[in-house]
This record gives structure tokens, sequence and C-alpha cells, in this order.
């Protein structure tokens, strides 16, 4: 009974001491060491086999416990305990006794110690120690008798403590273990059976726990912004403001408030009504307190204060954009005209239009502008938007009016050119131009062909400036692709080179070598001779008699296309030209038709 009543009163005290001591208690952070100073029990569980040599031990015990993190720390634990009585074996059989006895016990532990941090007060922690303990002499009673009342020598056994206990914190310095319970299991030896058995008891201790080192400032103090959204607004626009805090402690109530013109609170955030406001600069006072529910913002690191501007701005006037399409126009068509209008506070916009001439009609951001009976020239719009305040813009477009078109009258000379200009094939020798002598191959009466083509055409250019001659090449199916396709282009380029001679500009001819792609088939050339009024009848025989060799040389040419007109030249062969044979082959042709004058 003596332990209850100890405990009881140790426990009572407690329990009244704890209110005053929440209130007067300050946060505290985790001490670097904690050194434990108090009162300490041992008791045998009386369960516990016979003979063991603890049976109530009163003393203290100190422990000094070191604090790597927020809950993990190692203890190393003294105790020092009075024994005044021993439990002893029975003889044959009979029960164990206590009978009094005087004798010491110490015990020394180290071992891991888990604090449970989590609350601002109280603490509590379980441990298990490791190390050993030593009993004194055992002086029995003169009043033990009988079996088991020979005196125990001293000891050194192996000790073993598991449990825990809970610390208050009165202050940031040191604390009231209110309970400390443990148990405890010894290796003494049981003397009545002569060997080491495993006792179990019981280890009680309170006390006081002195704290130190660690960081024991206040909490971090709450902080505050604010920011007003949009920050630049026109009467009649909303404005939210947002308090944002930091630091809060997320087991505190939170209470926010603000204050300014037009303000409505909604927790965190607040909205401003501005349809009253006058322009100007605006200030919301923005707040924050945490605490518990009913004490918030008691203690100076849990609220903060701070600001939010905001700036009504004036009405601004609309903006306007016209424009005109088509911007031109003939006389009496019509022209839409489109203007777009911006209020900068979206306030509605009425349109309306003006012309110097013609008349315009229409509403909205489009209108018809009718150019009947407007002079020609350019005409004048206005467009002007105005809002519901009277605030106006205006803006101008034009729409041009042309004068009615008359065609020109095109020079008789334009198309006596043209006529002249039905243009002739050029015609090549044989393998002419060769590449070694790429300035030969024209014989003069090309030459002159030529000659004509280009002081026509230059007089043509004079009128119509963008004409252009295109020279094509073709050669005779004799000879391969890549032979031919070079000798075209020998072709072209030595006939464009005879006309830029002339004075042809260079820029207004353009050439394309053909080989011997679309070349003239013997029915077509057959026709060709047929037809050719320079020749008579007796020659048109003779000429078809070699037609194999006319149709070589009608493909030996250069054709001569007109831009403007789109004419081709006529591939009309020189018969009657002084150098014809040459032109159609005089090694061959020449001995044939001396064979024919005999």
């Amino acid at each position: 009974m003596r332990l209850s009543i100890k405990m009881i009163a140790t426990a009572a005290f407690a329990a009244l001491l704890m209110p005053a001591l929440l209130v007067h208690a300050q946060d505290a952070a985790t001490p670097k060491a904690e050194l434990f100073v108090g009162y300490s029990y041992l008791r045998a569980v009386p369960t516990l086999a016979d003979g063991n040599r603890l049976v109530w031990l009163n003393g203290g015990s100190t422990s000094l416990a070191y604090n790597f993190s927020r809950h993990l720390g190692i203890v190393g634990d003294f105790g020092g305990f009075d024994d005044s009585e021993i439990r002893l074996a029975g003889a044959s059989g009979a029960p164990s006794r206590v009978v009094d006895s005087s004798a010491t016990a110490y015990t020394y532990l180290l071992g891991p110690r888990f604090s449970f941090r989590n609350h601002e007060r109280i603490t509590p922690f379980v441990q298990v120690l490791f190390g050993g303990i030593h009993a004194s002499d055992v002086t029995l009673s003169s009043g033990c008798t009988g079996a088991g009342c020979t005196p125990l020598p001293a000891e050194n056994a192996f000790a073993m403590t598991a449990g825990g206990g809970l610390d208050l914190r009165i202050h940031r310095h040191f604390a009231i273990r209110m309970i400390q319970a443990e148990y405890l299991m010894t290796r003494f030896e049981n003397f009545s059976a002569s060997e080491t058995e495993s006792q179990n008891d019981m280890r009680l201790s309170s006390g006081i726990v002195f704290r130190f080192g660690g960081n024991f400032a206040p909490p971090a103090a709450v902080t505050l912004g604010c920011l007003a959204s949009p920050a630049t607004i026109f009467p009649g626009d909303p404005v939210t403001v947002t308090a944002t805090a930091g630091e809060l402690n997320p087991k505190l109530n939170t209470i926010y408030s603000f204050s300014g013109d037009g303000v409505t609170v909604n927790g965190a955030t607040a909205t401003v009504a501005t349809a009253s406001l006058a322009p100007g600069s605006y200030t919301v006072k923005c707040g924050v307190k945490e605490g518990k529910p009913g004490k918030e913002g008691l203690k100076p690191w849990e609220s903060a204060d701070t600001t939010a501007t905001y700036t009504v701005k004036a009405f601004e006037p609309p903006t306007i954009g016209c424009s005109a399409s088509p911007s031109t126009i003939k006389p009496g068509e019509t022209s839409m005209i489109a203007a777009s209008g911006v209020s900068p506070q979206n306030r509605p916009l009425t349109y309306t239009y003006s012309a110097a001439s013609g008349t315009i009609s229409g509403s909205g951001a489009t209108a018809a502008f009718n150019s009947a009976g407007a002079p020609t020239g350019t005409v004048a719009v206005t467009c002007t938007v105005t809002d519901d305040k009277g605030q106006a813009a205006n803006a101008n477009a034009s729409v041009m009016i042309e004068a009615p078109y008359v065609a020109p009258v095109e020079p008789a000379e334009v198309k006596q050119l043209e006529t002249r200009l039905a243009l002739h094939s050029v015609f090549f020798p044989t393998a002419q131009p060769r590449a070694e002598h790429p300035n030969g191959g024209l014989v003069a009466s090309q030459e002159g062909t030529l000659t004509t083509l280009a002081s026509d055409f230059k007089k043509y250019l004079g009128y119509k400036p963008e004409a252009h001659l295109t020279l094509s090449g073709h050669a005779d199916v004799r000879g391969s692709v890549e032979y031919n396709q070079a000798l075209s282009e020998r072709r072209v380029a030595r006939t464009k080179q005879y006309l830029v001679e002339q004075g042809v500009p260079e820029g207004s001819i353009e050439t394309r070598g053909l080989g011997k792609e679309e070349n003239l088939t013997a029915d077509q050339v057959k026709d060709m001779v047929e037809q050719n009024p320079d020749l008579s009848a007796t020659e048109r025989e003779k000429v078809l008699h070699n037609l194999g060799v006319i149709v070589w040389a009608q493909n030996r040419r250069v054709d001569v296309t007109l831009s403007t007109t789109g004419q081709e030249s006529v591939r009309q062969f020189p018969f009657n030209a002084a150098d014809s044979l040459t032109l159609l082959d005089k090694k061959s042709l020449a001995k044939k038709k001396a064979a024919a004058k005999k």
C-alpha cells in the first residue's frame, strides 16, 4: 500500500499543477540533452519464482538522454536502491516468505529512446535499456530462522528494462516526468536452487527533467501577402482581393479580415464594388490571425497585416477604324464601308456615316456608299462612333471613282508590223552550226530573213515593249538523241546571237532546243510542198521525187513565235533561194540536179 499512496499523490499533484503550467508554457523545440533526476521504486511481481533477492526497493535514479533528432535519442541510466525485504524459498515445499533485510542495489543501463513529440506540452516516450545490476551483501533480520536464512553475498548480474514514460513540459528548460514504468529483468543466482535464473520485476519512476540546448526561439511569425486583381479598372468593374498567408500552423484556426470602400469578405478573398467610386487610387487593408478558436492573434507571431491597392480610371472615349471595299469603283457602283469601334470599358456604341458626295446609308458597323451622281475622283467618307456617355471618335476612308474607260486607239503601223511579222522559219545546212564553230551555219538567204525580222520587231517593241520572240530549234532524225539535242540548241543560240547583233534586246528572246522531237512527217512535208505557191508544177514534181532529202532539210530549222499574237513562223522551205542547194545538202542533191539538166 505504501507504493500506491505515493503514486497516487504524485499523479494528483501533477494533475493539479497542469492547468497553471499550460497557461504559462511556451512553444518549445527539441532539446539536445535531457537530464532526469527523480524517485524510483523496484517491485518484484508477486508471481515471481522463489529466490528473487529483490522484493521492495526504494531509491532514486538519474538518466541523461542525447537526442539525435526530434524523435530518436540515446539514454544512459543510473539508479540506486535500498533493499528492506527479501523473498526466501520455503523448506520442504512450504511456500516462500518475505523477511526483513539490509542491502543496496545499483543499476547502470544504456539504450535507445523514441519520443513522440507531436504535442505542444506532452511528450510520451518508449525505451529499451541494457546493462547490469550490482547487489551488495544481504544481511537478514535476526528473526529469520530455518531454511534460506543464510545471508546472501554481493553479486553482479545482467539487467534489462523495457517501457516508457510521459513528460509534461513546464518551461523550455525543464519538465515533470509524470510516470516512467518499466519492466525490469535481472539474472541473479537463485541460491536456494544453486543456479542462475531470470527475475521479472517492475521499476516505477517520477521526477524532474532538465532540458538543455536546442532552438527555443518562438515559432516563425505568420506572413501575409495581399493582391488586388485587376490592379486597374473602370467604375463598375469588379475587383478581387486575395490574401495569401505563410508560416501558418495547420493545427490552429485562421481568420482573415479585409476593410475598405465597398469591400465584402469571403474567407481569404474579398470583392470590391466599384460602381460608385470616383477615379483615383484605393487601398484595402488585409489581416490574418491564427490561434485556438476565440483566441486568435493573442501572441505576437500569430497575426500579420498588409495592404493591397487598385486604381479606378476615368471612362475613356472610344476609338474607331474605317475602311472601304472596294476602294476603287466605277461611276454608279457601290462600295461597302466597314467601321470597327472599340470602347476600353465596353460601353454600348452607336455608328453614323457621312460622305462628301454620292449617298451613304446603313447603321451598325457597316454602311453602303452609292456613287450615283458623284463626280469622278476621290470621295471622302467619315465614320463616327459614340458611346452611351456621349464620347465620340471619328475616322475617315476614301473611295476612288474612276473615269469611264476609253479604249486606246492602236496605231495603224502596229497592225502593219504584225502583218509583216508573219514570220518565216530559219533553215540550216546539215550538221550546222558545228560545235567547234558555233558562230557559223547561217547562209545568206537566212541572214536576210533574220535581218528583216529584227528591223520589224524593234519597231514593234516601241508599241508593245512586253512582246518577245520564242525560238524553237529542230534537227533531222539522223544522229543520236544527245547529238541532235545539242545541235538544235546551237541553232537557236546562233539565231538569237544574230538577232541581238541586229539590235534586238536579248531579254526579248527566249530559246528552246527540241532535238528530233516534234519533227515534221513525210506526209506533212509533202502537203507543204504541194501548197507552196513559189513552185511550178514541174519544180514541185522534181522536189517530191527527192522527198526523203526534203523531209530532212525541212526539219533542219528554227521556228519563231510572237508572244503578243501567238502567231508562229511559216515553215516554208526557200526552194528558190540562191543557196537552197546548200540548205538541201549540196553533196547529194547537186549531183542529182546536174544529171537532170543533161
